[in-house]
């Protein structure tokens, strides 16, 4: 039977959870009750099977002891750590085929965090106070499910009992489902590659994408705006790819600069830490990215910028710039433990780093390459320099190939 855990605050909640776990089991899914609440529960509510303490412990606290500091931010941190702990351990053991809460601000924080520790495609279901606003504090790269509840998580009403009960019946089957397709997860038929892609590098990942189909990959494509490189970070330490064809690196530049598409200071690094070979480029790392035109920072009205569209200011990045970043490739990529290697496009990195583009600066350009090969300079890393655009086919396939055989020696060297 297909088991959903379920995550509550039965300090404050009880009542809620006590009726969840009803539901769930009359949509015949098992059902283990984990409290993550810091204070002690009321003595009428539901009897969880995984107690608050134990959650404590998991994170290496003490429940007591939180409780006596009275210090309610650091106390749920310290049960977010327990939780995270819980649930992947659950989902070792195969004890875990769905996850789902229901909670206001601090719940919500606590469970998603604990959530998103799990790989994506474990079910994860939070019903919460804070799903009408901004929700990427909450889901971020993750494949969590966010219901808004409507009314407060306080008590039964005809409201809440719609919204609960659409959400134990949507983790149910969520569950179902992911027990039966566990020992034979989707699309793990053919390696998988990961690949990224901005507008402006398009083509590119295009024809690099019908060359590994025609290789025999599935090719998941991810948008570089933060949470899709945040994406490829986590499906790389989740064990599910085969290969990283990361043409497009422009989240570097974001949080080098203080751009808004910063993907953070471990991108780039996944890969490397797993020993999944990966093929780089520079692409679109002539840009820093900004909403409309209005907000780009005053700092920075002596740049070069340009206007993408009526919600996408673009910045160019500067010789200075350029240089950091290709250290910062070149050191990340040296402490690969597999296989990486950079293919760098002479003729431009991206569509509007073209011969009298807007963004044509070959001094720039330059000056990251130079950085680059001095970073890697002693180690394993090669680079390519090839006399090609970012968008050329030839610089796309030559990516592709590249990756194709260094998969192929990854693999017989594991098996040797």
């Amino acid at each position: 039977m297909a088991t959903v855990v379920l995550v509550g605050t039965l300090d404050t909640k009880g009542e809620e959870y006590a009726w969840l776990r009803e539901r769930l089991r009359e949509y015949g899914s098992e059902v283990l009750l984990v409290d993550a609440g810091v204070m002690p529960p009321p003595a009428h509510g539901p009897t969880p099977d995984i107690a608050a303490d134990v959650v404590a412990r998991a994170g290496g606290h003490d429940l007591a002891a939180l409780r006596t500091a009275g210090d309610r931010g650091a106390a749920v941190a310290a049960m977010a750590q327990g939780l995270t702990r819980v649930l992947t351990d659950l989902y070792r053991k195969g004890r875990l085929h769905a996850v789902l809460a229901a909670a206001g601000s601090g719940g919500s924080a606590l469970a998603a965090q604990a959530m998103r520790a799990l790989p994506i495609g474990v079910p994860k279901v939070l019903v919460s106070t804070m799903a009408g606003g901004d929700v990427s504090p909450y889901v971020d790269s993750s494949d969590l499910t966010l219901m808004y509840s409507v009314v407060d998580i306080s008590g039964l009403n005809s409201v809440s009992c719609q919204v609960l009960g659409n959400a134990a019946a949507a983790a149910a089957g969520m569950a179902r489902r992911h027990e039966r397709n566990h020992d034979e997860p989707a699309g793990r038929g053919r390696p998988v590659v990961a690949a990224t892609m901005f507008g402006v590098t398009t083509p590119a990942v295009d024809a690099a994408r019908a060359r590994l189909s025609e290789l025999g990959y599935e090719v998941l494509v991810f948008h570089a705006t933060g949470a899709g490189g945040r994406a490829v970070e986590k499906l790389a330490r989740d064990g599910m790819l085969d290969g990283v064809l990361d043409l497009t690196t422009t989240e570097l530049a974001d949080e080098l600069v203080g751009g808004v598409l910063s993907a953070g200071p471990t991108r780039l690094t996944a890969a490397g830490v797993m020993g999944i070979p990966q093929v780089v480029a520079p692409g679109a790392l002539d840009m820093v990215n900004f909403g409309p035109a209005a907000t780009v920072p005053e700092r920075f009205a002596d740049r070069r910028l340009l206007i993408h569209n009526a919600t996408v200011t673009l910045m160019r990045t500067t010789s200075a710039e350029m240089a950091e970043l290709g250290r910062s490739m070149g050191r990340k990529l040296r402490n690969a433990r597999g296989p990486a290697e950079v293919f760098w496009p002479l003729r431009g990195l991206s569509a509007v780093d073209t011969a009298a583009g807007p963004f044509e600066d070959q001094t720039a350009d330059r000056a990251g390459l130079d950085a680059l090969r001095t970073a890697v300079r002693g180690g394993t890393v090669r680079v390519h320099e090839l006399d090609a655009h970012v968008n050329d086919t030839s610089f796309a396939v030559a990516m592709a190939d590249r990756l194709h055989q260094m998969i192929a020696e990854n693999a017989r060297a594991a098996t040797a």
